[in-house]
C-alpha cells in the first residue's frame, strides 16, 4: 500500500491551489493579476501580506505533510529521522535501504509536481519553492536552514524574490552533496543518492519555471520589492 499511497496522497494534496482559493475568498482571481501565478509571492503582491504569508504555510505543509508520512511509513534497518511519526510506527513496513530512499524521494516529488502542475487549474500551478521547502524541512531541515540563510542575503541585496530563489535552488544540490561529506557517508558509500537526484531535479524544476522571470530580469523588467519611504509627520 505505501508503493503507490505516498505519492498518490502527496500529488493530491500538493495540487491544491490554496492561492487561488484564497484569492477567490478576497473576491479575487489571482490568475488576472500581478504575474498571474497562483504562488504565495503573488498572493501576497495582489492582496497582502497577511495573505501571501498563509498561503507560503499552506504550501509548505502540502509538501511537509506526505514527506512526513512516507518517512514514517517507509522505512529500512537502521533509519533515523527525527521527523518520523512514532503515531504511524504500527503501519511501517521495511524496505531495503535504496527502495524505501527512492520512495521517500518519489513522494516528496510527487508533491511538488502537483503544486506545479495541479489538475484543478489546468495542470498549472506556482513554482514550488514554499512546496520544495517543505518537503525538504521533512528530509533535510539543515539544508533549509542554510538555504533560507541564501535566499534572505540575496533578496536582502537586490529586492527580486524571483532571483533569490533560483539562486537558493541552485544551490541546492551542492548543499546536498556538502551535507553527506560532512557527515562522512560520500566516504563510507551509505550516502542519499536518491536524494542528490531529488535535489538536482528540484533544482531544474524551479529554475524552469522561473523562466519568465529570468528573461525579465535580463530586460530590467521584472517586479522588485522596494522599501516603502516613511512619512514624515510635522
Amino acid at each position: 500500500m505505501q508503493l503507490w499511497l505516498c505519492p498518490l496522497l502527496a500529488f493530491l494534496l500538493g495540487s491544491i491551489p490554496f492561492g487561488l482559493i484564497i484569492a477567490k475568498a478576497k473576491g479575487i482571481n489571482i490568475r488576472d493579476h500581478g504575474s498571474g501565478n497562483i504562488g504565495a509571492t503573488n498572493v501576497l503582491r495582489v492582496i497582502g501580506k497577511k495573505y501571501g504569508i498563509s498561503c507560503l504555510l499552506l504550501d509548505a505543509l502540502k509538501g511537509f505533510i506526505p514527506t512526513v508520512i512516507a518517512i514514517s511509513l517507509i522505512q529500512f534497518e537502521g533509519m533515523k529521522n527525527p521527523m518520523s511519526v512514532a503515531a504511524l510506527a504500527d503501519y511501517a513496513r521495511d524496505f531495503p535501504m535504496l527502495t524505501a530512499q527512492v520512495l521517500q524521494v518519489i513522494t516528496g516529488l510527487s508533491a511538488v509536481l502537483g503544486h506545479n502542475y495541479s489538475p484543478w487549474v489546468g495542470f498549472k500551478g506556482g513554482k514550488g519553492i514554499a512546496t520544495s521547502a517543505g518537503v525538504l524541512i521533512a528530509m533535510m531541515p539543515a539544508a533549509i536552514v542554510i538555504l533560507l540563510v541564501i535566499w534572505a542575503v540575496v533578496f536582502f541585496i537586490t529586492r527580486y524574490v524571483s532571483l533569490a530563489s533560483i539562486l537558493a535552488a541552485a544551490a541546492l544540490p551542492f548543499i546536498t552533496l556538502w551535507g553527506s561529506w560532512f557527515h562522512g557517508k560520500i566516504q563510507n558509500g551509505t550516502w542519499n543518492k536518491p536524494l542528490f537526484a531529488f535535489a538536482l531535479i528540484l533544482a531544474v524544476l524551479a529554475i524552469w519555471k522561473h523562466r519568465s522571470n529570468i528573461a525579465r530580469l535580463k530586460n530590467g523588467t521584472e517586479h522588485r520589492f522596494t522599501r516603502k519611504p516613511k512619512s514624515n509627520h510635522v
